[in-house]
This record gives C-alpha cells, sequence and structure tokens, in this order.
C-alpha cells in the first residue's frame, strides 16, 4: 500500500515502536473528576487511577512548527505521512492487569500494529492499529489496542454518517450530557489534544465540513464507564472496549446508557439527539 502523495510504503510503519514515560500524579485527576461533575475526594499517593484515566498521562510533546494544519503533530514519524486530512479515534480494545497507583512511575511502550487501506461510502480510508502496552514498576498494568482512522475531505452532497440499525438493549442506567464548548476545551487541555476539530469552530465547519464541534471520542467512551462506575462504584473494571459508529456534535445533548448482560458484563451505548447509536462499548468486571 502506497501513499499517492508521499510515495512511502505505508506498511512500512508496521513494527515502529516508541516509549514514553510519565509519573500520576494528582492535579490531572482532580482536574477531570471536575470536568466529569464528580465528587471524588482528594487522591492521595498510592491510590488507585480510575479506569481510562492513563489517557491523561503520556501526553504528546509536539512543538509548534511541527503541528499541522489540522492542529495535530505533522504526520511521518511514528505514525505514517498520510494525506487524508479527516482523522478520528474510532476505538480501542484494553484489559486490565491492574491500575496504576498515584506517585508512581509508569512507562509505555507503542508499537504500529497494523496499517490496513479500505474503501468505503465517504472515500478511501486507512486505518491504523497502534498497540500501546503500559507498565508499573509491578510489571504490565494495562493493554490497549487503540483503532485510528484517516478519510477524504467530503465531498458537496455527502452526509456525515448513515443511520445505524443495529439494536441496543433496554436502558437500566443512563445520563444526558451537554456537550458544551467548555466541555469540550477541558478535555482536549487535559490530555493536550490539539486538534482544531473539537475547538475551532470555523476551521471545523468550513475545512473539515462537520455541523459544529466534534465530541472526542475518548472522552465519550470516559463517559460511558463513568456511567458504569456510578452505577457500581466499587467494580474493577478487567477489561473495556469502545466503537465508534457516528459522530457527536456540539449542537446538541446526547445521551449515555448501561445494561447489564450478567453480574460481571456490561454493555454500555451513546445515542445522538436522534436516537441513533453513537458509540457502543462493553465493560467486564469483578
Amino acid at each position: 500500500m502506497r501513499n499517492e502523495s508521499s510515495g512511502v510504503n505505508l506498511r512500512d510503519w508496521i513494527g515502529r515502536e516508541q516509549v514514553v514515560e510519565d509519573t500520576i500524579t494528582v492535579a490531572p485527576l482532580v482536574a477531570l473528576s471536575v470536568t466529569l461533575d464528580r465528587d471524588d475526594p482528594l487522591p492521595h499517593e498510592g491510590d488507585a487511577l480510575p479506569p481510562l484515566w492513563q489517557w491523561l498521562f503520556f501526553l504528546p510533546s509536539t512543538p509548534m512548527r511541527d503541528v499541522g494544519a489540522d492542529g495535530h503533530a505533522s504526520l511521518g514519524g511514528f505514525l505514517p505521512p498520510l494525506t487524508l486530512p479527516r482523522r478520528m479515534w474510532a476505538g480501542s480494545r484494553l484489559t486490565v492487569a491492574h491500575c496504576p497507583r498515584v506517585g508512581e512511575a509508569v512507562r509505555r511502550v507503542s508499537r504500529i500494529a497494523d496499517v490496513v487501506e479500505k474503501t468505503g461510502a465517504s472515500g478511501q480510508l486507512v486505518f491504523i492499529t497502534v498497540q500501546h502496552d503500559t507498565f508499573t514498576p509491578r510489571g504490565l498494568a494495562i493493554s490497549e489496542s487503540q483503532d485510528i482512522v484517516y478519510r477524504a475531505a467530503p465531498t458537496p452532497g455527502n452526509t456525515t454518517a448513515t443511520a445505524s440499525t443495529e439494536a441496543t438493549p433496554a436502558s437500566a442506567f443512563s445520563r444526558v450530557i451537554t456537550p458544551d464548548p467548555v466541555l469540550l476545551f477541558r478535555y482536549s487541555a487535559l490530555t493536550f489534544n490539539s486538534h482544531r476539530i473539537h475547538y475551532d469552530h470555523r476551521y471545523v465547519t468550513n475545512v473539515e465540513g462537520y455541523p459544529g464541534l466534534v465530541v472526542h471520542g475518548p472522552l465519550i467512551a470516559t463517559l460511558l464507564l463513568d456511567l458504569l462506575r456510578r452505577e457500581k462504584p466499587d467494580a474493577q473494571v478487567l477489561a473495556f472496549s469502545f466503537r465508534a459508529q457516528r459522530p457527536l456534535f456540539d449542537t446538541a445533548p446526547f445521551s449515555i446508557h448501561g445494561h447489564a448482560d450478567s453480574a460481571t458484563s456490561y454493555r454500555l451505548w451513546a445515542l445522538d439527539s436522534l436516537g441513533q447509536l453513537a458509540v457502543q462499548a462493553s465493560a467486564t468486571i469483578a
């Protein structure tokens, strides 16, 4: 598979690795807690990191000179040099051996696991699978396989997404989320995510053709697992996966839902304001 403009073989990137080290600190945890409207006590050294909150660490450190027009780091280093302008975190699958703790030194080893090109209703698509393994002094803590999709700019008359026909079970617990620009800004800042689709209304509507600011996929996933934490506050998350079906925007509230398939298995999902399935997820707890 060869990138048309750069002339490089994208599959040559498979196997590339990147290692980042960090320390689990208190301030990001407090900031995300209040952003999610939680009333958590102040974290102390030795407290376990809530599931998915590892995304607050190992943040990108791209100099401004290396930032692309969309606000992301220019491609061609760890990630291959794609020319497709739209990108989305499409989903993740992760298992948790143990949770990192406040005060611990952590290390994340990332590897390009696969690069696949497809053609969909919106044109050319490239899927990149990145394997992230997070280690603490106690060994492998979290293993995550992350899917990133790149696609072409929209053509006139092309819709953002097709309607989902997948059925969801009866909701056992739910919340309504209002994704205003303040919430999106806070999450962008917490994750040092400078992708302009999340905060630059003129860019996201005029350049990428979306109807409004795009809600971060990992934010929706975090809200879904937070919904489960509110329902089962003492549960230990052993595994979690999510898959984005269609984007959510700041133009209307959306709802998040949960349903127990068993005592240890839960289905979670997000619906847009029209009731269409936007994100589906599953969690295994102990």
